[in-house]
């Protein structure tokens, strides 16, 4: 379900208008999407930052304007604690769209209380769906996990009608033996240094220019 906020309309600025909105308690935003044009909001930050925290992400947004919005993308301050911007993008009912969910593990391992090493590889996955049916968190039971023992993209539980985009044989948790112990699978001969992989990340576009 759609949690309600109430947003005002603002001028685009920079930094310090922004700021001055903060100082304000509220929280510059833009609403995009469906080809429309962009609209500058202000949102409460009391009510942005209770609906972060429950977990949501689909938004019934009233008084300037009213839709339906996703959070598509928050800006954190550099100790991840006070949100200092949000993008919105429209969604109709039923839509499918892609978002990034957390996931959460569940339970106790039979392996780590005999000494195992718990190692969480993915902390989040990102899924397709329909935007009403995007669940808050994946939850992992891990009661079953012995030593040696792993859980893959592919045993994950998800809504239905839920695509997973990623590979299904990616490992999510595994419990390795205990410190000290060498595990019996040996490591493949390599004929020389392997290439480093890099990983690139996508870089956020400005929703306004600084001044």
């Amino acid at each position: 379900m759609a949690e309600r906020i109430v947003v005002e309309l603002r001028q685009p600025g920079g930094k310090r208008s922004n700021r001055r909105l903060r100082d304000a308690g509220k929280i510059p935003a833009i609403l995009y999407g469906h080809k429309l044009e962009p609209v500058c909001l202000s949102v409460p930050g009391d009510a942005l930052a209770a609906a972060v925290r429950h977990g949501t992400r689909l938004i019934q947004l009233d008084g300037a304007v009213k839709e339906q919005a996703y959070i598509k993308e928050l800006q954190w301050d550099v100790w991840g604690k006070e949100i200092l911007h949000v993008d919105f993008t429209r969604v109709s009912a039923h839509e499918r769209i892609r978002s990034e969910v957390p996931i959460e593990l569940r339970g106790e391992s039979p392996g780590v209380k005999l000494g195992g090493r718990l190692a969480q590889h993915l902390h989040s996955i990102e899924i397709e769906c329909e935007v009403d049916k995007i669940p808050e968190k994946i939850f992992v039971n891990i009661s079953h996990l012995n030593i040696g023992d792993s859980i893959t993209v592919k045993d994950l539980s998800v809504p239905q009608g839920t695509k997973i985009l990623a590979d299904p044989d990616e490992i999510v948790v595994v419990c390795h033996p205990p410190a000290g112990e060498v595990e019996e699978e040996a490591a493949p001969e390599v004929p020389g240094p392997a290439e480093p992989e890099v990983i690139g990340r996508k870089k956020a576009e400005a929703e306004e220019s600084e001044e």
